[in-house]
């Protein structure tokens, strides 16, 4: 069955009032305004009306897992589980997140991954770590953190078959910005992320190559007017179109004034909104285990468990794309600039030129947002999941 939907959509950076979305198999095939006061084409009235605005699908470039299972879990079950978590409440392309493992894991997860890619399941992956600084490491076990070398760096280039997406790493270790290079003549995008380094090493690292930057402010070392560092470099890289950044608005990774602010600094083409998700997501508070460190949920917020009983690094995020996109509009950022760093920014930062956009040949994959910009349902090539993702 071939699905024409009629209502309020999102088209061009506009809610228009009333529009057909024609889709047929798992591509769009027309967008058609219907302009007020104008007849509507024929066949118009036997189109599904739907009730809520017709967005595209979110794109998250960063998420380690959700619905209680993870992609660092190395079990093919539980990341496919994770995967379709992520796609029943609207991110329907996403990239499946790794963190610091030993080499053997590390190598075991790519692989793994990769026959996830093959099937659709997943868009890519996401290496966040272990070229990564001990000093902002967050949620990554400091004793696996290491300096990068071509040798192993290419055989997780051959493990991972053309699917590795993304590599988060500190371009100040020995050998980073070599890494940068390494990793952008393959044709992987290269994000700067947890590291200490100072402003003139991120322009470095963007001169060689880099063009994202991994949940801007998390993970590196404060911006102070005496010591910019890592955070003014890549803000200013995004503002002049160099670099594409994540940010984590959900409350509780970044302040919802400062998520504001970035948009208006950096504008809405190069911020990626990302839920960083980990298996909490979608789930609720508990004890839960992230790259092998052990974690607790407590009021939705993810910390790394430490044995005095204090509070740890954040580990990971419990929220999933759509309710940033929700938070936002609720924090008073229209929706069309609300949802386009859910969608067409984050498209377009992993080239994938066909999601994130309510356009002809672009893939299938839409969300009907109610009144709350959550989505109600949603469309994954050409087909309405169930709220279990079937």
């Amino acid at each position: 069955m071939n699905p024409t939907l009629r209502g309020p959509a999102l088209v061009d950076d506009t809610v228009l009032p009333d529009v057909l979305v024609h889709v047929e198999g798992e591509r769009i095939t027309a967008v058609t305004p219907i302009a007020p006061g104008t007849e509507p084409p024929p066949g118009a009235d036997a189109a599904e009306q739907v009730s809520g605005t017709v967005v595209p699908a979110y794109v998250d470039l960063h998420c380690h897992g959700g619905g209680g299972t993870a992609f660092t879990d190395l079990r093919d079950d539980a990341a496919a589980a994770a995967a379709v978590h992520h796609h029943a409440r609207g991110s329907t392309s996403l990239l499946a997140s790794l963190v610091t493992m030993s080499p053997r894991d590390l190598e075991r997860g790519v692989a793994m991954l990769a026959e996830l890619a093959d099937d659709g399941l997943v868009d890519g992956i996401h290496l966040e770590g272990p070229w990564l600084a001990e000093a902002r490491c967050g949620a990554h076990d400091p004793m696996l953190l290491r300096d990068p070398s071509l040798t192993e760096v290419e055989r997780l280039i051959e493990l991972g078959r053309g699917h590795i997406r993304q590599v988060t790493l500190a371009p100040e270790r020995t050998n980073g910005l070599d890494l940068v290079r390494w990793l952008t003549a393959a044709g992987i995008h290269a994000a700067v992320g947890h590291t200490t380094a100072d402003f003139g090493q991120v322009e470095e690292a963007v001169a060689a190559g880099a063009d994202l930057g991994t949940h801007l402010f998390n993970g590196m070392d404060p911006m102070h007017h005496r010591k910019p560092g890592a955070v003014a470099a890549l803000m200013r890289s995004a503002a002049r179109a160099q670099v594409t950044v994540e940010l984590i608005a959900d409350g509780v990774h970044v302040a919802d004034d400062t998520m504001r602010t970035v948009l208006d600094l950096v504008g809405v083409d190069h911020v990626a909104f990302v839920s960083d998700a980990m298996a909490a997501a979608g789930v609720g508070d508990g004890a839960y285990v992230l790259g092998g460190l052990s974690v607790v949920v407590d009021h939705g917020v993810a910390r790394v468990a430490r044995p005095d009983g204090e509070p740890g690094s954040i580990a990971g995020g419990t929220s999933h794309v759509a309710d940033i996109v929700a938070r936002a509009v609720a924090a008073g950022i229209p929706l069309p600039y609300a949802v386009r760093p859910g969608t067409r920014t984050p498209g377009r930062a992993l080239g994938l030129a066909d999601r994130g956009v309510l356009a002809p040949g672009a893939r299938a994959d839409l969300l009907v947002l109610d009144g709350s910009a959550r989505p109600s349902r949603v469309m994954r090539r050409g087909r309405w999941l169930d709220a279990d993702g079937s």
